[in-house]
């Protein structure tokens, strides 16, 4: 059976530097940082006091009317992606149910809700501790140690009743499905920074085989959550040496990198088949040709140290594209700043590309941080920009690449790259799962 064709025509950005695609890119061509002092929640106490916290937003801007009422049992990860999705059904000149019913969109809609499917990487949603303080308060018992029998019996009645819809990870391809009615194939991927690059590649699969037409697909994460923030300093991954200057924290393969930030954000994207978008004269920012996945565990806190199972995805994505690693133009890496992630993922990119130090590498990172499952969409969606408009931004705070890692990471300036096709990867930094994406440039 010939595989379909599948095509990006929709992008949905929400990150620490603007709501939207292109105030991103125009930042990262800028040089810009959206990373600040913690104003969520008071990170006095944590050695990290900073992260890329994305602008506020009403979300009576981005649902119809009469969903109003459900956006108050969304987490702010959730909110994320019903804004990003959206964004990502706007800009690919939809008419979904959301738009038509804002009076954005002419009836009829443009999509068989049938055909219409959703893949979006989620994280496991934090539960705002206020929300949680009183019923953790009853079920304390008299020395003051948490009673599983009073929580049973007295704490958990001081739950909302709604209030697991909040913190659900499923819950962003729930609303997200609901708002703009796709009814077809629909899947929730939780496997930390690699969830977005999973979820596309799952939504790849899924129309190339032919059960679906157009999918809405990406990923979404907030981790400005005292909880999110204590799990990454415990586990040794946070710059610290920063809280002075936030701007300068995150440097993704620098040779003096320390650690990375914490933040907030993702993106969607509108995957297609060809010849639906053709049909309805949509425009088209790339083609994926390529997925794939692997799991190396080495330890759940340390990478492997040569980077394995980011070599073995990656070159299952280039067999996957039927193209060699000569023919890559463009390397989209995660570089999260950490000392050990970042050499392992440079040392699996070598293995899967060979010496390619003539390739240009776009790390977005030292502007808007790590948010984890919506981190990924977030690379990708910048390097989709930068195939489409033949440029490629520097790497904020990488101002001396680290020798070891072996990279021409893009430093200083934007340069300009003929971009025919780039690979863009993604792993977990706990958990093992790894994923890579080639996109080519799209022609007739």
């Amino acid at each position: 059976m010939t595989k379909r064709r599948v095509v990006i025509t929709g992008l949905g950005v929400v990150s620490p530097l603007g709501i939207g695609h292109e105030p991103l890119w125009n930042a990262l061509l800028n040089g810009q940082s959206g990373i600040r002092r913690l104003e969520a929640f008071d990170a006095t106490h944590f050695k990290s006091q900073i992260g890329g916290e994305a602008p506020r937003f009403s979300m009576a801007d981005y649902v119809p009317k009469y969903y109003r009422k459900s956006t108050k049992v969304m987490a702010r990860d959730i909110e994320i992606a019903v804004v990003a999705a959206y964004l990502a059904a706007k800009d690919a000149g939809l008419r979904t149910k959301c738009l038509i019913e804002r009076g954005e969109a002419e009836a009829p809609s443009s999509v068989d809700s049938t055909r219409f499917g959703a893949n979006i990487g989620s994280g496991l949603i934090c539960a705002d501790l206020n929300e949680l303080a009183g019923a953790l308060a009853t079920a304390a018992d008299p020395g003051g140690g948490f009673s599983l029998r009073r929580w049973g019996s007295e704490g958990m009645n001081n739950l909302t009743p709604l209030w697991l819809l909040k913190f659900l990870p499923n819950m962003l391809a729930c609303h997200v499905t609901i708002v703009h009615d796709a009814q077809g194939p629909s899947n929730t991927i939780t496997c930390g920074e690699a969830s977005s690059h999973l979820a596309v590649g799952e939504a790849f699969r899924t129309i190339e085989r032919g059960a679906a037409d157009i999918c809405i697909c990406g990923g979404a994460e907030s981790k400005l959550n005292p909880m999110g923030l204590l799990r990454q300093e415990l586990v040794g991954r946070l710059a610290t040496a920063f809280n002075h200057a936030p701007e300068r924290a995150c440097r993704p393969f620098d040779a003096e990198r320390g650690g990375t930030v914490i933040s907030e954000g993702g993106g969607l994207f509108i995957l297609e088949e060809l010849e639906h978008a053709r049909r309805r004269g949509a425009r088209i920012y790339a083609e994926v040709i390529g997925f794939g996945a692997s799991s190396n565990v080495h330890s759940w806190t340390d990478p492997h140290p040569e980077g394995e199972g980011i070599a073995l995805a990656a070159r299952k994505a280039l067999a996957d594209a039927g193209i060699t690693a000569e023919q890559i133009d463009l390397l989209s890496a995660q570089g999260v700043g950490t000392v050990a992630h970042d050499l392992s993922e440079a040392r699996g990119i070598r293995r899967a590309l060979g010496d390619r130090r003539d390739v240009p590498v776009l790390a977005t990172k030292g502007a808007v941080g790590n948010n984890g499952a919506g981190s990924g969409a977030i690379d990708l969606a910048m390097a989709t920009l930068a195939m489409f408009h033949n440029t490629v931004p520097p790497s904020r705070n990488t101002e001396k690449v680290d020798p070891a890692c072996g990279l021409r990471v893009v430093t200083g300036d934007p340069i300009d790259a003929r971009v025919r096709c780039l690979l863009s990867v993604a792993f977990a930094l706990g958990g093992g799962q790894n994923a890579a994406l080639v996109l080519k440039r799209y022609q007739e």
